[in-house]
C-alpha cells in the first residue's frame, strides 16, 4: 500500500475510534443529563403538591383515599410523571395509579422526608426501578401528616433516552463522512507528492540513492529550480573533494564554478573538458525531465589528472610489523585526545601531551590528579561521547565516576586503558538494536577501577584471556589491538582485568594505587 493508502486508512481508524468513543461519552453525557433533568423534575413535583393544603387536610380526613386518589392521578397526568404516591405517617400508601397497591406499605426510604428535607433516590418499586423524590406534607400548624412521593420509571426514561439516539448516531456519522472526505482529499495530494510509492520502496530508494552518492567514484551534482532559479539540490562527497567545497556546509549554487554554473541551463554535454584551480575535470551532463516537463539537470565529475586510482594502499599496509600496528592503533587514541584538548582550549596541556611521547620510555607513572579534571582523559571521554554519537551509540559517563588524587598514572596510560576500552565496547555494542556504552572511573581507599559496560553480547574469561593477545580481535578484521594494550597497561600498574556480566557485558579493570611498574 502507498504512502497516501496507509495514511488515509491510518485516518480513517483514528476518526472512527475517535468518533465512537465521542459517541459513547455523549451517550453516557445524555444519560446522565437525563437522569439529572428527571431528578429535577419529580423533585418539583412531589415538592409542589406536598405543599397544597388539600393534600394535608385529606391525609386527616376519616378516609384519605376517598378525598386524595382522584387529585393525586389528576397531578399524575398533568404533570407526566408516572406515580404520584400519597403516604400516611405509618409509612401506608393512600394513593397510588394501581388501585391493588392502596393500603400497602410505602417501598423507599422516608427517613431523610421525616426530617423535614425532600429525598431523591433510584429504588425498585411496585412499578419497577425509578426515579423519585419523597417531600414531607405538614398541616397548618406545622405538623408532619404525611408524605408524597413521585417518580418517573426507568422503562419511560429509557424509551425517552432511545427516541434521541438517532441524533446522536446521524452527528457521528455526518462527522465520519466529513472526516473521511478530508482524510481521501489529502491522500490524492500526498498520492501525487510521492508518486504513489510505499514505505518501503521510498526508503529503498532513499538507501540506494545515498549508497549511490557515497559509493560512485565520480562527481555527481544534481540542479533543481527554486522560483525560476537554478538551485543546488545534492552535491556527493566526490564532488565537493573535485571542486574544492566544504565537506560540511550546504553548498549554494553561487559558490560553484562559473562553468559548472552554466551547466545548469545547459542540453546535453558529453565529454566537456573543464578547468579549476587544482584539476582538470571530464563533464557530462543530462537535463532530468518529468511528464515532458524539465525538472532539472544531472552532471557527474570525473579527474582526469590522476590517470591512475591508489588500489595497493591495502597491501603495503599487510607488511607493516605487529609494534607498528599497535604503535597506530595506540596514537589514534593520543592524536584525538591532543585534537579534543586543543578544541577545548587546553592547548599548554596539549602541547605537554604531545611532547609526553617522547619520554614514555623513561617515565612510565606520573602523578594523576582526578580523573575528570585530568585533561588528557577529559578531552578523552569527551571525545568518544561525540565518537559514539556519531555511530548511533549512546555513551555515557555514569555519575559514580570520581577519581581523586593518585598515585602516578601518567596520561598516555589513562588514555590507553579508558580509550581502548570504550572503543571495544562501542564496536562490540552494534550488535545491538540500542546501542549502548556506560563508562565509571573511580576510586575506592586502595584501588582504582575502570568499568565499561556495554549492549554487546559480552566475553567470557577464555574469550577474554585470547582478547589481551597481542593482534586478536573478536571483529570481524584482524585489526583490533585495543584489549591488548589495555592488558599491558594493567599488567604494567600491577593491576587485573576481568569480566562481569552483571550489566550488559562489563569489562573491568582494577589498578592498585600507589603501585609502581
Amino acid at each position: 500500500m502507498s504512502v497516501a493508502g496507509q495514511l488515509l486508512v491510518l485516518q480513517l481508524v483514528v476518526f472512527t475510534v475517535v468518533a465512537i468513543v465521542a459517541g459513547v461519552l455523549i451517550v453516557v453525557d445524555e444519560r446522565r443529563e437525563t437522569d439529572d433533568a428527571t431528578r429535577r423534575a419529580v423533585t418539583d413535583v412531589a415538592v409542589t403538591a406536598a405543599a397544597f393544603p388539600e393534600v394535608a387536610e385529606g391525609l386527616l380526613a376519616p378516609d384519605p383515599t376517598a378525598a386524595l386518589q382522584a387529585r393525586a392521578e389528576r397531578i399524575r397526568e398533568a404533570t407526566g410523571v408516572d406515580f404520584v404516591v400519597i403516604v400516611d405517617l405509618d409509612g401506608i400508601r393512600v394513593t397510588h395509579p394501581i388501585p391493588e397497591q392502596i393500603g400497602r406499605p410505602y417501598t423507599g426510604h422516608t427517613e431523610q422526608a421525616r426530617a423535614g428535607r425532600p429525598f431523591s433516590e433510584t429504588y425498585t418499586g411496585s412499578l419497577g426501578p425509578s426515579i423519585r423524590t419523597i417531600a414531607p406534607v405538614y398541616d397548618d400548624g406545622g405538623e408532619l401528616v404525611g408524605f408524597v412521593s413521585a417518580g418517573v420509571t426507568r422503562q419511560r426514561i429509557a424509551e425517552n433516552f432511545v427516541r434521541s439516539l438517532p441524533g446522536i448516531v446521524g452527528l457521528v456519522a455526518a462527522g465520519l463522512v466529513v472526516t473521511a472526505a478530508g482524510g481521501l482529499l489529502i491522500a490524492r495530494r500526498l498520492r501525487r507528492q510521492t508518486l504513489g510509492l510505499n514505505p518501503d520502496q521510498l526508503r529503498r530508494m532513499y538507501e540506494h540513492h545515498d549508497a549511490v552518492l557515497h559509493s560512485i567514484g565520480e562527481g555527481l551534482l544534481v540542479f533543481g529550480t527554486a522560483n525560476g532559479s537554478p538551485r543546488v539540490d545534492i552535491v556527493n562527497d566526490e564532488a565537493r573533494r573535485l571542486l574544492g567545497l566544504d565537506p560540511t556546509e550546504a553548498v549554494t549554487f553561487d559558490e560553484l564554478p562559473a562553468t559548472v554554473r552554466d551547466l545548469a541551463d545547459a542540453g546535453e554535454v558529453r565529454d566537456e573538458v573543464h578547468l579549476t584551480e587544482e584539476r582538470i575535470l571530464v563533464v557530462n551532463s543530462d537535463a532530468v525531465r518529468w511528464n515532458r516537463r524539465r525538472i532539472g539537470t544531472v552532471v557527474t565529475l570525473r579527474d582526469h589528472t590522476e590517470l591512475r586510482s591508489v588500489l595497493g594502499e591495502l597491501e603495503s599496509v599487510r607488511g607493516f610489523t605487529e609494534s607498528l600496528r599497535a604503535q597506530a592503533h595506540e596514537s589514534a587514541n593520543r592524536l584525538h585526545t591532543i585534537i579534543t584538548m586543543v578544541e577545548l582550549g587546553r592547548t599548554d596541556e596539549a602541547v605537554a601531551f604531545a611532547t609526553e611521547e617522547l619520554e614514555v620510555s623513561q617515565h612510565l607513572i606520573d602523578r594523576l590528579t582526578t580523573a575528570v579534571h585530568e585533561p588528557a582523559l577529559a578531552a578523552l571521554l569527551l571525545g568518544k561521547i561525540e565518537q559514539a554519537a556519531e555511530r548511533d551509540v549512546d555513551l555515557t559517563v555514569t555519575e559514580e565516576t570520581e577519581l581523586g588524587p593518585v598515585p602516578s598514572i601518567p596520561a598516555r596510560d589513562l588514555v590507553t586503558l579508558v580509550g581502548n576500552l570504550i572503543d571495544n565496547a562501542i564496536d562490540a555494542s552494534q550488535s545491538a538494536d540500542e546501542p549502548w556504552v556506560e563508562v565509571t572511573v573511580r576510586q575506592d581507599d586502595s584501588s582504582m577501577f575502570v568499568e565499561v559496560a556495554d549492549s554487546g553480547p559480552g566475553m567470557s574469561p577464555d574469550t577474554l584471556t585470547q582478547a589481551m593477545q597481542r593482534g586478536y580481535s573478536t571483529k570481524s578484521e584482524q585489526r583490533g589491538l585495543g584489549l591488548a594494550l589495555v592488558a599491558q597497561v594493567v599488567a604494567r600498574h600491577g593491576g587485573t582485568l576481568r569480566t562481569e556480566p552483571s550489566l550488559g557485558a562489563m569489562v573491568v579493570a582494577e589498578i592498585p594505587l600507589g603501585s609502581r611498574p
